[in-house]
Order: C-alpha cells, then sequence, then structure tokens
C-alpha cells in the first residue's frame, strides 16, 4: 500500500503529464479553457503559463489563491458549479477546448457522487475535439476516456475527449 506522500506525489505527477498532453492535443482550437477549482493556483498558473491564445476561466466558490496564480476578475465565474457550469453554456455555447478539474476531497465516495452529479453539466460544454482532464474519473455519454500520457499514474488522473 502507498503512503499519503506517494499518492499525492503520483497524483501531482500525473496531474502535470495530463495537463501538458491536453494542452499540447488542443493547441491549434480556439476554445476558451475552463478551471473547475481555483484552490491555491497552482494549476491554473501553470495553464497560464503554457495555454497560447485561449482564454482560461477560473470557476470557484471563493478566491483564496497564491497572488502570483490569481486570475483577472474578468476570467472568475463565482459560485457553486451546479449554478455557473449552466449559466457558462448559456453565455459560452459549447467552445472549450480543454477543461481542468481536481474537485474532489479526500473522500472518494463523496467524489464520486459529485463527478457522476457534474458530468453532465460540463458535457454539453466541451468543443469537439476537446479535452476534459480530472482528477476523478467521470461519467460522460460523449465523452470517451482516453490512455494517459507517460508519466502519468493509472487512477490518479484521467482524460477525456469529446
Amino acid at each position: 500500500m502507498s503512503s499519503r506522500l506517494d499518492l499525492f506525489i503520483d497524483r501531482m505527477v500525473s496531474q502535470r503529464a495530463c495537463l501538458d498532453f491536453a494542452i499540447s492535443e488542443t493547441a491549434a482550437m480556439t476554445g476558451p479553457v475552463f478551471e473547475l477549482g481555483l484552490g491555491n493556483g497552482r494549476t491554473y498558473h501553470h495553464m497560464r503559463r503554457y495555454v497560447e491564445n485561449r482564454d482560461i476561466y477560473v470557476f470557484e466558490r471563493a478566491v483564496a489563491s497564491h497572488p502570483d496564480s490569481t486570475p483577472p476578475e474578468d476570467r472568475v465565474i463565482l459560485g457553486d458549479v451546479r449554478e455557473t457550469l449552466p449559466q457558462s453554456l448559456e453565455r459560452f455555447g459549447p467552445v472549450a477546448s480543454l477543461v481542468h478539474a481536481d474537485l474532489g476531497g479526500h473522500n472518494r465516495e463523496k467524489n464520486d457522487i459529485f463527478a457522476r452529479f457534474v458530468s453532465p453539466l460540463i458535457e454539453p460544454l466541451m468543443a469537439p475535439g476537446g479535452l476534459m482532464v480530472s482528477s476523478d474519473r467521470m461519467y460522460f455519454d460523449t465523452l470517451t476516456e482516453v490512455a494517459l500520457p507517460e508519466g502519468a499514474v493509472e487512477e490518479r488522473c484521467f482524460i477525456y475527449r469529446r
């Protein structure tokens, strides 16, 4: 059995490998990037550094990120994703080139329940060819799970393509 430190390291290494893969795979797309959950802002900061020519919108209840990792106010969509995701479909349409979600906590059962609830809210936002990177298994009807890139650890990150 892995230690909690090993699990954390596997998650971080996998998250970076999957994000880098997804950024590269969607680089020619023009639709916005959605970051679901800002937290400290590490993945937002990473994407801001490597995503070119696309706006990055962050969905968060309340911004509490590191100052270097805080998005501009006009790129923050505040509120509960159960409300802000459907509102964003009306605002943007099905144009997201990349969606990243790290919404879960330490309770796998609660994470799974939430993933089942939020998956149908994310799915209609995705552009054809767009990718979804998630720390949890998601439940989509029209997105297909993609093999993880080199360096990612199974079950630590998931990638889906529309």
